[in-house]
This record gives C-alpha cells, sequence and structure tokens, in this order.
C-alpha cells in the first residue's frame, strides 16, 4: 500500500478525501446537463463519509447542481465547494458571493464570437460560463480557434480560463482547486489527503496535495483523452468508486 495511503488508513479521523465531480465521480457526456454520478458512487461516498474525517467535492459547477446531479444530500459531512471553491454547499445549506460583473458582458458577447462553428455550446453556470467545443465535427480544432477569442474576451472582462478537455470556462480569477482544497485542508487541521481528478482543472489540486506537508495520494481519474502523473491511475468513475470501497473496506477491517 502507498504510504500515505496507509497514512489515510491508520488514522483515517485526521483524513480529508477529496473529489473532482465530471470524469471523476460522474462520466463525461456530451451534454453537460445530463451527466449524472456512477450508479455506485452515492453508496460508496455515504460509507466512506461516515468513515474519514472530512469528504469534499471540489468542483467547477455550481454546487447546488454537483449535489443534485450526484444525488449527494444524504452523504454524512460531505462538504461541496462549487465554481472552484466560490461557493459552499454544507448541510443542505447554500453560500456565494455575487456573481463577478463581467460575467454579463461574456453572456451577451459569447453567442457571436462562437456563431461560426457548428455544434459549439454555452453552458452558463450562474457565476462562471463554459464554451464545449465536444459535440463540434472537430472538437480539438474547434477549441484551438476559440482559445484566443476566448481567452481576449476574459481579459477585457476581468474574468480567468479555465480550459479543460474540449472546454475553455471563463469564471472569476483569484482561486482554483488548489487553493480552495489547501484552504480546506486547513480549515479541518488535517493530517492526510487523497485528491482524486480526471482533468486540467484538477492539476491545481493534485500540487496542493504534494505541497502540502501532509501525507498525500493523488488519484487520476484516467481516460483516453488526457494523461496525467499521479501516485494512482484508475479506470475512470468506475476506477476511482472501486477504490473508495476499497480504502473503506481496509478502514473497516483495522476496526475489527
Amino acid at each position: 500500500m502507498i504510504e500515505a495511503l496507509e497514512a489515510i488508513v491508520a488514522d483515517p479521523a485526521g483524513a480529508v478525501v477529496g473529489l473532482d465531480f465530471d470524469g471523476t465521480l460522474a462520466p463525461i457526456v456530451p451534454d453537460p446537463e445530463s451527466a449524472r454520478i456512477h450508479p455506485a458512487g452515492p453508496e460508496a461516498l455515504a460509507r466512506l463519509g461516515g468513515l474519514v474525517g472530512s469528504l469534499v467535492v471540489i468542483t467547477g459547477r455550481p454546487a447546488a447542481t454537483a449535489v443534485e446531479y450526484g444525488s449527494l444530500a444524504g452523504v454524512p459531512g460531505l462538504v461541496v465547494l462549487g465554481h472552484y471553491g466560490l461557493e459552499r454547499w454544507e448541510g443542505g445549506e447554500l453560500s456565494s458571493p455575487p456573481p463577478h460583473p463581467g460575467l454579463i458582458t461574456v453572456r451577451a458577447e459569447l453567442p457571436t464570437l462562437v456563431a461560426g462553428i457548428a455544434g459549439v455550446g454555452i453552458e452558463d453556470k450562474g457565476r462562471a460560463v463554459a464554451v464545449h467545443t465536444r459535440r463540434t465535427a472537430s472538437p480539438q480544432a474547434a477549441f484551438d480557434a476559440l482559445a484566443g477569442p476566448v481567452a481576449e474576451l476574459a481579459a477585457e472582462t476581468g474574468l480567468a480560463v479555465e480550459p479543460g478537455k474540449f472546454v475553455l470556462e471563463l469564471r472569476p480569477p483569484g482561486t482554483d482547486k488548489g487553493v480552495a482544497l489547501g484552504d480546506f485542508l486547513r480549515e479541518r487541521s488535517a493530517r492526510s489527503v487523497l485528491f482524486a481528478g480526471d482533468d486540467l482543472g484538477d492539476l491545481a489540486a493534485f500540487e496542493a496535495v504534494r505541497t502540502c506537508g501532509l501525507p498525500g495520494v493523488t488519484v487520476f481519474s484516467g481516460s483516453a483523452e488526457l494523461s496525467v502523473e499521479a501516485d494512482i491511475v484508475v479506470d475512470g468513475p468506475a476506477g476511482v468508486v472501486e477504490l473508495l470501497g476499497s480504502i473503506s473496506d481496509a478502514i473497516a477491517a483495522r476496526r475489527l
């Protein structure tokens, strides 16, 4: 067993287990509104949530959307940090700052900016707006063609661009999944940490795991679209759920 994973199993009360949502707990689908958690996910999370100190989902989605699409409301002690940490859902309560004013301009100008490429989707997340190229005839070519104009629009409106797998998200600057995870680790006085993710936006959280000074494990939810160095690589959301179950089994076995 990886040494840091052993630390989680040996002292679960001090462990923080963090997870991305799309591509990690929920399979990637062409329509983001159709994404739902892996069928075994809620049960695996509920079991693990009752065994470790803290369980947190950190996602670019609105926190309430992740709770709904993940059937997460019943997971004990779960915290969901939405919009890369700008929103927080905990115990059924949602807290968040006002939306960034630059989003008004983005909503007005994006449809014209992407109009020349058939199949591009615009997803309004409330506190961020995402441009998806997955459903175009050539997703990578469309992504490359839009990257520059989207970056220019972000600069004009004071927003940041978060690239992902065939997606460009315009969001408020100043936070990312690494900042959100680091703040949460300090809040919970964590003694060990695991974070699982699948996309470019999760790399900041992986770096936070590596530099936080705690025993830490990075888990990459693998796909054919991206290769990332991590301590553990699993086969998509099914592999993540299986790993969570294995961790729960190992913790439970220590208690016998």
